[in-house]
């Protein structure tokens, strides 16, 4: 009997398509305080971090001021989803590896973002994946990453070594969190940070495809 493992999910740039939205809505929020507003590809370097940390390294601004950014940039996410414009897809191949791995009798899942606990239950619901997933790690009660406290909570939660456990993730972020706190570690190409990010942040390996991840899972764990 294959052991248990627990499978670890980022959600923004790993199962969700929302770096358009979240750089709209960065660009907004900066506007409205009377800053210039960063590029995408300078919104989707911070994806990942807890919303208030993100904002006080976009806007280089003390801690009182993340937190006022913060608050403005989700009166505008509400009041997009209030219109029903939210634009955020699975990726290609994200479903049907979900539902593989949801088979896989010792495959526990779960999920560590920088995406508050509202919106990941929204997002689960959106997609139908709510049952997927036992253990759901975020900022409402973890540190950001790159600390390890969301891999390490899930671990507790799960019971579950983190020696048994993958981080799957698109940025150096999820690379480096599960690395401190003592997992494996899987990065995809097809979110937000370069994939020679990923190498130098200590990934134990990159996949270019879902179709590619159970292999890869695998691997890492043998």
């Amino acid at each position: 009997m294959t052991a248990p493992r627990l499978i670890m999910f980022d959600m923004d740039g790993t199962l969700i398509d929302s770096g358009a939205v979240i750089a709209q809505h960065m660009a907004t929020t900066f506007r409205d305080h009377g800053l210039e507003a960063p590029t995408q590809e300078m919104s989707h370097s911070v994806i990942g971090l807890s919303l208030e940390l993100a904002m006080e390294r976009l806007a280089q601004c003390d801690a009182e001021t993340a937190i006022l950014m913060a608050g403005t940039y989700r009166n505008h996410y509400r009041a997009m989803l209030a219109v029903g414009d939210a634009h955020e897809p699975l990726y290609a191949g994200a479903l049907d590896a979900l539902n593989r791995l949801k088979a896989h009798d010792a495959s526990i899942l779960g999920i560590a973002t920088g995406k508050g606990l509202s919106g990941v239950n929204r997002i689960l619901a959106l997609h139908a994946l709510a049952d997927h997933f036992v253990t759901l790690q975020t900022p409402d009660h973890n540190p950001s990453k790159p600390h390890p406290g969301m891999i390490l909570r899930a671990c507790a939660e799960t019971g579950i070594d983190p020696a048994c456990t993958v981080m799957i993730g698109d940025t150096t972020f999820d690379m480096e969190l599960g690395r401190s706190a003592g997992a494996r570690t899987i990065g995809v190409t097809w979110g937000y940070h370069a994939r020679v990010a990923l190498e130098e942040s200590g990934a134990h390996i990159i996949i270019e495809d879902y179709a590619d991840l159970d292999d890869a899972i695998e691997k890492v764990l043998n």
